[in-house]
């Protein structure tokens, strides 16, 4: 199914889709991902596939609030706080966070011991993503190769096709900016929209 035209019609269309196991190639702030449902474990292999991606490799996940990031039970330090505070966020930064000791967790976070977290800008992701719940979301290209802009360069690329499209236009091929909070000091392990120095400006409260 491809949906040409977004309306509040197609994200019913589209997160119906994801909450029955669906894989759903969206439009982000930054580049294309490919997003599932975290309990879909049909869907999470099939990802995986349709990247060639090592199943070794975790996947980030999405959500729609500063609000939602307590559900999953994530640890909230200082250099976290101030990014999410900045107004970086919503938008193309991704944190990497350690979890809260005795905190609870969904079940689909068992075993890691940091989660890569990010809030899109995407109003219309945003709005997705409230429907379903956190998502895993990640970006829409094969495994070690270069991120494509359209979606019809992002379907002839993939090793299989997604479940779902909705076509967001032409987008940029530069990632979020990730960054480690869960090591001290923290530390930029992926410089993408966000440039380093404004990372570490709000970290140190400059």
């Amino acid at each position: 199914m491809t949906l040409q035209v977004i309306t509040s019609e197609n994200l019913s269309l589209a997160a119906e889709s994801i909450l029955c196991g669906g894989i759903a190639l969206v439009p982000t702030d930054t580049v294309y991902g490919l997003a599932v449902h975290p309990l879909a474990s049909t869907a999470i292999d099939r990802l995986f596939e349709l990247k060639g991606r090592p199943a070794e490799k975790k996947l980030p996940v999405m959500v729609a609030d500063v609000q939602d990031l307590g559900s999953l039970g994530v640890e909230l330090n200082t250099p976290a706080r101030r990014i999410l505070a900045s107004d970086l966020v919503p938008g193309p930064v991704s944190l990497a966070l350690g979890f809260r000791p005795g905190a609870e967790r969904p079940s689909w976070l068992d075993g890691r011991y940091e989660v890569a977290v990010r809030i899109p800008a995407s109003d219309l992701l945003r709005k997705l993503i409230r429907r379903t719940g956190p998502l895993l979301v990640t970006s829409a290209n094969r495994s070690k190769e270069n991120t494509q802009q359209d979606t019809a360069s992002i379907l002839r690329s993939l090793l299989g096709a997604p479940d779902l499209v909705i076509e967001g236009g032409v987008l940029s091929a530069v990632p979020s900016t990730l960054v480690n909070c869960n090591v001290v000091p923290p530390a930029v392990e992926r410089v993408g929209a966000v440039p380093e120095r404004k990372i570490l400006e709000i970290i140190n409260g400059a």
